[in-house]
């Protein structure tokens, strides 16, 4: 055998030069300039700087550049009307490909090779040392400075998590801010929330997580310290202030308005219980506080209480989706809405990421005078759910493959009751592309197998008339239930069903969701995690549904302890069996040799995967037995996993 190639060893081949210095050099300074300014378009520029230097051939003019990503008419107008200027002040043959006389080249702030981007020559008091750069702290009252201290509570308390959720943290962060966390000034589209991603750049804060988890850092949390103690200092020197204040009133004189508040007294209502009060009497009982401390330290140590709704502070209010009410059959659409105004139902048409009807208990809000807008009220889910389906809907969703995922993604919602709303239709059914017997036996899957409640109606009228009593059966069942709201990922927060649902007692309590918490998560494309894109990529194979998907996931969490599994099995023989043994849904059944076998080809199978399979008996299409791999012929390894992954049509749809 030849000897082996010696391999070499040592640092990365540095990358040549950017080929375009002077565009590089006027990005740069334009993406330095509303940095300074605080603009966001300074990171459209640094997505430029970023194509520009991968891309390794000159550009004549800005016009060239347009084929580049995240190059638009607005850059390309810029970087034109620069030329022209460059070209006025040095002659209309100067070079654009190399850089003026006095300018160097110095690495990029956001990058850690050594292709670099132009900076003038330092000047000399940045030689002999300069200024020193000033410590970043937040303003007094401000979203960041609200957010510190928040994290920085949370972190004392003791048994807590050490971070806390986007909603969690916006919730009790608005009392130190003077902006809103999720309302925008007029005018204006940021919000207290925008300062986090600079606490996040300046490595305060640390976000880690989907969904997101903030912390944090060791920077983070001595800044957060000294703000802490300026902030206690400021309470006891208006605490004195006040004391000294009492003090010299306290000379001989008439009290004019204590008749006036005693009055009050007696003729103001007696609101609910204060969550926060409630907190802070029952200090003691929180490890690490004792009643003898002062009030301020048991604050501190406390966490502050959930918000909660009291019995009737709410009102129950319907959802519908906007698709229900807008595109396709309009006239039916609008028949829905006049059905439900005729029965006076309250609801409200709104964006829903999952579900096409459900029901938020909305807390009622006074106007505040001198406002134009209401202060924004809270809503919380209730654990009812609906998704509407015709029977054409029904077709359409099962071919192209949408019925599955629609269950799947109702399932992971986090709202314990969904519901399958069926409109029959009539005799249309029988003019569909499957029969109607494949549908029915769809239906009867989705009660007996997915655990779904399924209503069958006939039509719109009936649709609307079961969202009617839906809705003033749930008037009545929660109109006497404290709801408090939980935040959706946080383990043994919640109680369970028959708590909320079941049980009748005098004052009972329900655990929910808030409605903005639910909809974020229920968004269709967001950021996945490879434990979901593996999931997702199991439950593309023919006869692997979602129950076996998670049998398997319980096991092996991501494909590469899949692939780590397979390499530790001496033959085979027992990679094909690997998977035939796992248990999946409630019957604890083996998924089987068969599909094993169909994972273990899918994954391991090197080069092209060759498509066999047995007909039915009419020839027409492969039978669904199980036994055959769900990758069509001559589809390469890369490619069959490029559609396991949801990206191209199901293999029996091509």
């Amino acid at each position: 055998m030849p000897a082996a190639e010696h391999v070499r060893l040592g640092r990365k081949r540095t990358l040549p030069p950017c080929p375009n210095p002077l565009f590089l050099q006027w990005l740069s300074e334009l993406r330095d300039q509303a940095a300074e300014k605080g603009q966001k378009t300074q990171y459209v520029y640094q997505k430029a700087i970023s194509s520009l230097k991968k891309y390794p051939l000159p550009l004549q003019n800005a016009r060239e550049a347009k084929i580049l990503q995240n190059f638009g008419d607005g850059i390309c107008k810029i970087l034109d009307e620069k030329l022209q200027r460059h070209y006025r002040e040095n002659g209309p043959d100067a070079p654009i490909h190399s850089l003026p006389s006095g300018v160097t080249v110095a690495p990029s702030r956001r990058s850690n090779n050594n292709l670099a981007q132009p900076t003038k020559q330092p000047s000399r008091k940045e030689r002999e040392g300069g200024r020193r750069k000033r410590e970043y702290v937040p303003q007094k009252r401000s979203g960041g400075y609200a957010v510190l201290l928040t994290l920085y509570r949370e972190s004392q308390v003791p048994g807590g998590n050490g971070f806390m959720f986007k909603l969690e943290l916006q919730a009790e962060a608005q009392h130190l801010s003077d902006k809103s966390f999720s309302v925008p000034d007029l005018g204006s589209k940021y919000t207290a929330w925008s300062s986090v991603s600079t606490l996040i750049q300046k490595d305060l804060v640390l976000k880690t997580h989907n969904p997101a988890r903030y912390s944090l850092t060791e920077l983070g949390l001595a800044l957060a310290e000294r703000l802490e103690d300026g902030e206690r200092e400021q309470e006891e020197d208006r605490s004195s202030d006040v004391r000294e204040e009492e003090e010299e009133g306290n000379g001989p004189g008439v009290d004019l308005t204590a008749e006036e508040d005693e009055r009050k007294k007696r003729t103001e209502p007696k609101a609910g219980p204060d969550p926060a009060a409630y907190v802070a009497q029952r200090g003691s009982e929180v490890p690490g506080v004792h009643s003898s401390e002062k009030p301020q330290a048991a604050e501190t140590m406390t966490r502050p209480a959930r918000s909660c709704l009291y019995p009737g502070s709410y009102d129950i209010v319907l959802c519908v989706d906007f698709i229900e009410t807008t595109g396709g059959s309009t006239a039916c659409k609008q028949e829905l809405v006049k059905e439900l105004q005729r029965n006076g139902v309250t609801f409200d048409v709104r964006k829903l990421n999952v579900g096409d009807f459900l029901w938020v208990a909305k807390e009622r809000v006074a106007p505040v005078s001198g406002q134009l807008r209401a202060p924004p009220s809270r809503e919380l889910v209730l654990d009812y759910i609906i998704e509407r389906k015709r029977m054409d809907d029904l077709c359409g969703s099962i071919i192209d493959g949408r019925f599955r995922e629609q269950k799947f993604r109702l399932k992971r919602c986090g709202l314990q009751k969904p519901i399958y709303l069926v409109e029959e239709c009539g005799s249309a059914a029988a003019h569909l592309s499957l029969p109607e017997t494949t549908l029915q036996q769809a239906i009867v899957n989705t009660q007996v197998v997915d655990g779904f409640f399924v209503k069958r109606v006939q039509d719109v009228k009936e649709s609307v008339a079961y969202l009617t009593v839906m809705t003033r059966y749930l008037s009545k069942l929660y109109q006497n239930r404290t709801l408090v709201c939980r935040s959706r990922e946080l383990e043994g927060d919640g109680q369970n069903e028959e708590e909320c649902g079941g049980r009748e007692r005098e004052d009972p309590s329900c655990s929910l969701i808030s409605f903005a918490e639910f909809n974020q998560g229920a968004v269709k494309n967001k950021c996945q995690t490879v434990r979901e894109v593996f999931a997702r990529q199991l439950m593309q194979i023919s006869g692997l549904s979602g129950d076996k998907a998670v049998a398997i996931l319980e096991h092996y969490s991501t494909l590469h302890s899949l692939l780590k599994a397979y390499e530790q099995c001496p033959s085979d023989t027992e990679r094909e069996k690997l998977l035939s043994s796992i248990r999946y849904g409630k019957l604890k059944r083996n998924l089987g040799p068969a599909l094993s076998r169909t994972v273990y080809q899918l994954y391991c199978t090197k080069g092209a995967l060759l498509y066999c399979h047995h007909y039915s008996e009419t020839g027409s299409r492969p039978a669904t037995d199980g036994v055959t791999p769900a990758v069509p012929r001559r589809w390469s390894q890369p490619l069959a996993r490029a559609a396991t992954a949801g990206v191209g049509p199901h293999p029996w749809h091509r």
